[in-house]
């Protein structure tokens, strides 16, 4: 008998978000062996069109920019050699406040457990031993990654099959090593808005559980978050070249929340316990 591959699945808001916090280790442990399954909500139609047309502006439309986006997702998984990529395409909700979040086919608007008998269908198919997704506040407080995060959790409340959970972050010391490095080279680092009831972005380093070393794949990553080519403008990470790029982002962090396999903490690997 064929002893069934292990399987990370990672849930995502929109496309793009699939290559900064999780971009290595899809392609790393897709590398190793390891079925990796992309799952992403949103369709991105509040991105930015063709020629960095805005959401605002005149001629912005959503379903052309969905198109275009889910083109770009593919190539994406492509370069990070992603085994199954599902799509929920539930409208992009757009930034918090935003009067796209009243959308009534918007994700925000969309009842949790609605999405997350989707997504448990999905976890009951694919069977992932390593669920990732956001935390609570969606990291820097965006609804569709708020919800992402709810979504998920409800999927795999239900479900009872990922032996571990782990919630994407940045170490707190992160933020100092990307602002030594933007005046080095003559950027400006832009945080993220977040807004006033959110907590602080990303963690102290101490209360980061999980270290995964992907440094080895930072082409591949670079080369995913490139496929986004029109959402360059709002990508900052692209700016660094690959070779900065990598050493600033050659290991991913989280905070595993759910695990059965008892393996001690700090770990750096999602699937210590189980191999």
């Amino acid at each position: 008998m064929t002893q069934r591959s292990l399987t990370l699945m990672a849930v995502h808001a929109h496309p793009d978000d699939e290559a900064t916090s999780t971009g290595g280790v899809l392609a790393r442990y897709a590398a190793e062996g390891v079925t990796t399954v992309l799952v992403t909500c949103t369709n991105g139609g509040c991105g930015d069109g063709p020629g960095a047309v805005k959401p605002e502006d005149p001629g912005h439309d959503p379903q052309a920019v969905a198109r275009m986006r889910r083109e770009e997702l593919a190539a994406s998984c492509e370069a990070l050699k992603v085994t199954h990529l599902e799509t929920l395409d539930y409208a992009d909700s757009g930034m918090m406040g935003w009067a796209t979040n009243e959308a009534p086919d918007a994700f925000w608007n969309t009842p949790v457990t609605e999405a997350a008998d989707r997504l448990a269908e999905l976890i009951r198919r694919y069977r992932p031993d390593v669920v990732v997704t956001y935390d609570e506040n969606g990291f820097y407080g965006h609804p569709d990654h708020i919800q992402a995060h709810r979504v998920t959790m409800a999927a795999v409340e239900r479900t009872g099959i990922p032996a571990k959970v782990y919630w994407t972050t940045v170490p707190r010391s992160a933020f100092q090593r990307f602002g030594t490095v933007m005046r080095e080279i003559g950027l400006e680092f832009p945080e993220p808005e977040v807004p006033e009831e959110m907590p602080a972005l990303g963690l102290p380093d101490d209360e980061i559980t999980t270290w995964v070393d992907t440094s080895a794949y930072g082409g591949q990553k670079f080369a995913s978050l490139a496929a986004h080519a029109s959402q360059a403008e709002n990508i900052f990470f692209l700016r660094l070249g690959q070779e900065r790029f990598t050493e600033l982002m050659g290991v991913e962090t989280f905070v595993r929340v759910h695990d059965t396999t008892g393996a001690p903490t700090p770990e750096d690997d999602l699937f210590a316990g189980l191999r």
